[in-house]
């Protein structure tokens, strides 16, 4: 039996808003992420939610963009969500460099909620498939080469990080998704599939009909 609570829904990114709304009311932190399905995610929970003064915002990884590059996941979330609150996080981090990362992440605990994609290859952040950053669990944050479009290099968190939250969110949509999400979350742990790698206290994953095809 998979150890992910699946979640098979007509409209994740509603479906993940409420639950980012809801995180926002309780406070804590919050891991965000990239893409365009988490985008639409991130405009609904600001209306839903849109007082976030107790989270403090976090970021999974980022690319090596100024801030307002389109293809910055910083850039992308402050359009998205920051930029339409009310009343703006407790705090906000963004990915300058590893070693800032690092140490903005130092003392911090368990957060509260970490959101995630999931790549057609399996890869989550910009942890790839096979990469030797998936063996690092010495440090919270490293840089890395692309293994994905767009092909800059990135800042991520590292697999321990990742997995010390309370929960684990993925979102996932997509028939091209459906092979990665068989084995992210119902496959064995592999490094050919860094998603299967990463788990929470808990671990839910919400899901439109075409990616969970194959589950």
């Amino acid at each position: 039996m998979s150890d992910v609570a699946i979640e098979v829904v007509d409209d994740p990114p509603r479906a993940c808003a409420e639950r980012l709304a809801a995180q926002a009311r309780a406070g804590g932190s919050i891991v965000l992420t990239g893409g365009s399905t988490p985008r639409h995610a991130y405009e609904i929970a600001a209306e839903l939610e849109p007082d976030w003064s107790r989270v403090d915002v976090w970021w999974g990884d980022e690319r090596c963009v100024p801030p307002d590059d389109e293809r910055s996941n910083f850039g992308m979330a402050k359009a998205a969500l920051l930029d339409r609150l009310a009343v703006a996080p407790r705090s906000v981090h963004r990915m300058e460099s590893a070693e800032q990362y690092a140490r903005d992440l130092a003392g911090v605990g368990t957060f509260d909620l970490v959101l995630l994609g999931l790549g057609p290859d399996g890869h989550v952040a910009s942890l790839f498939p096979d990469f030797p950053t998936l063996d690092v669990t010495d440090r919270d944050v490293v840089g890395s080469e692309a293994g994905h479009e767009p092909f800059v290099d990135r800042i991520t968190l590292t697999l321990p990080r990742l997995c010390d939250t309370r929960e684990l969110l993925f979102l996932v949509t997509g028939a091209d998704k459906a092979d990665a999400v068989a084995r992210a979350l119902a496959g064995e742990p592999s490094r050919d599939t860094p998603g299967s790698l990463v788990r929470g206290e808990t671990t839910r994953a919400i899901l439109d009909r075409a990616a969970a095809a194959k589950l």
